[in-house]
């Protein structure tokens, strides 16, 4: 063998500036689950909702900024459309905090807000790996939780296609 053809060659990549580094990535997808608050009153009645803001570039995506609220039992109806007709591993969601719903308690229990900031922490742990996973990322009840006002559970499973 010759030697050129052990040698290695350098790629020619283009050169970057500063601007380059600071720009936004060719392709991103940015969930936030924020602004936590407390609805109702009684146990019975009173539920937490938080904020979903969606960034993105994304061309699968309708909206490229949306916010909408969800409740705790929205992310767990997400979890489980994805596992009946994708087929992708879910993630665990945070847990449901059961022992925090007994009667009686000294204090606040489930809208106590160490446990509600806990919550939220896990929730935008659980939709940015969902949402990035690339199979998932077409699935109509993703697109439905991140984009629409309310979510219609009673709509027919699919993929969304790009226009």
């Amino acid at each position: 063998m010759a030697t050129d053809d052990l040698t290695t060659r350098r790629l020619d990549a283009p050169r970057q500036d500063l601007s380059d580094a600071y720009s936004l990535p060719a392709n991103f997808l940015e969930i936030e689950v924020c602004n936590p608050e407390n609805h109702g009153v009684g146990w019975k009645k009173k539920y937490t909702d938080y904020e979903v803001k969606l960034k993105t570039n994304l061309p699968v995506f309708k909206h490229k900024e949306k916010s909408v609220r969800r409740r705790y039992s929205d992310f767990k109806w997400l979890g489980a459309e994805l596992e009946r007709d994708s087929k992708i591993v879910v993630p665990a969601l945070p847990p449901q905090g059961l022992s925090l719903q007994l009667p009686f308690r000294s204090d606040e229990g489930l809208f106590a807000e160490e446990f509600i900031e806990e919550r939220r922490k896990g929730l935008e742990v659980f939709i940015n790996k969902v949402a990035g996973h690339p199979l998932a990322q077409n699935e109509r009840c993703l697109h439905m939780f991140l984009q629409d006002e309310e979510i219609d559970k009673t709509y027919v499973p699919g993929k969304v296609r790009n226009t």
